[in-house]
């Protein structure tokens, strides 16, 4: 089978997420790296893109010339992921699905709820396929997890728990870090901080566990350094469509935590546990029974759980495979096979409706709130 042609806007070197997509994208053998528009600085993204080994002529310096060069190319790409700062993503996808390209969009994948809907619907009608990066769903036990709760395992969801906490941020003298300060920068980060660069993985985690929507939350935000303008420490409360119960917590200064990334799934018969640092390992209870691990890799499985997994039992998939696994989806997604796992453009705009009632709620002492977006509503 024929690779299919993958292209890169953003993730240019020193970028943090731009490895994790060309590892993920190309570790399968499914994509070839042929086209980027890797920096905001034109020379140097052409330059880096021909070391990466992109040949000169796709080797573009931004996305508008990107978009012209390979529209009407008859070998253009397949897919094209936007990995540039939030604010541009919403004009960069818009722009490749008119133009007829499938599309994976880091998250957030706009700043708006409007904006939200509008992709949603530019996706519905150029019939591409459009996906967000929400690659912690796509590890292997998440999956497994997943596949327990539609089959009735754990009996229905009474509760569900996330949290997404770190302490990396917690230095106050790291103000003017500019790894750190955009995150908290209005102009730069949008209306959300920590909630809308970590909970929302922790919001979109439990959803897609539990396959069910949040309906409404609770919010309540503080920013624990004085120079933030937006928050660091958040906790939400919601209610999903089902009846289920959420409860999550996320911050950048619990010092003390790395990644800090767990999620407890609580059934009627059973309750689940997966860590993103042990990613490999799923925690089941059975009512009355005794507490299990569940292996990647181990016999039993269900099949998207094994269908995920490419190493032997005991060895670590990590990240990079995970980003991997979303790209695995959008293979079978672009050739005609729908992968019902793969986190498509109603995700994004539910996340980006989470984000702005929890600013809403927060703002209005915790009042709840309905998170759904208009269109869904």
């Amino acid at each position: 089978m024929a690779k299919l042609k993958w292209g890169m806007i953003g993730g240019g070197e020193g970028s943090q997420i731009g490895p994790a997509h060309r590892l993920g994208a190309q570790a399968d053998g499914l994509f070839e790296f042929v086209a980027g528009a890797l920096d905001h600085r034109p020379d140097a993204g052409r330059a880096y893109a021909q070391r990466l080994g992109v040949a000169a002529d796709r080797a573009y310096g931004d996305w508008q010339e990107m978009l012209a060069g390979e529209k009407d190319r008859d070998d253009r790409i397949d897919l094209v992921t936007v990995a540039t700062p939030n604010a541009t993503h919403f004009e960069i996808t818009k722009a490749f699905l008119e133009a007829g390209f499938n599309v994976l969009c880091e998250k957030p994948m706009t700043m708006t709820v409007e904006e939200g809907e509008e992709i949603v619907r530019v996706a519905g009608k150029s019939g591409k396929v459009m996906a967000v990066n929400y690659a912690y769903s796509a590890y292997p036990m998440v999956r497994q997890a997943r596949a327990m709760v539609r089959a009735g395992e754990i009996g229905k969801v009474r509760l569900v728990v996330s949290n997404f906490s770190h302490g990396h941020h917690a230095d106050a003298g790291d103000a003017d870090n500019p790894r750190v300060r955009w995150r908290y920068d209005p102009v730069m980060a949008g209306v959300s901080g920590q909630f809308a660069d970590c909970g929302i993985h922790a919001m979109h985690m439990a959803s897609f566990i539990c396959d069910d929507e949040v309906a409404s939350l609770s919010a309540d935000f503080a920013s624990t350094i004085a120079s933030r303008t937006l928050e660091d420490d958040a906790m939400v409360n919601f209610r999903m469509s089902g009846g289920t119960v959420g409860r999550l917590w996320t911050s950048s200064v619990a010092i003390g935590r790395q990644h800090g990334f767990e999620i407890q799934i609580f059934g009627e018969t059973g309750g689940l546990k997966w860590h993103a640092e042990q990613p490999n390992q799923l925690i089941y209870t059975p009512l009355g029974g005794r507490t299990q691990i569940m292996e990647k890799g181990e016999g039993g499985l269900h099949e998207d759980a094994q269908r995920l997994s490419r190493v032997a039992i005991a060895h670590p998939e990590g990240f990079p495979l995970a980003v991997a696994n979303i790209y695995c989806d959008l293979a079978d997604a672009i050739r005609g096979e729908t992968r019902d796992g793969l986190p498509g453009a109603a995700a994004g705009v539910r996340s980006m409706a989470a984000v702005h009632t929890a600013v809403a709620s927060a703002k209005d002492g915790g009042a709840w709130v309905d998170a759904r977006p208009p269109m869904f509503r």
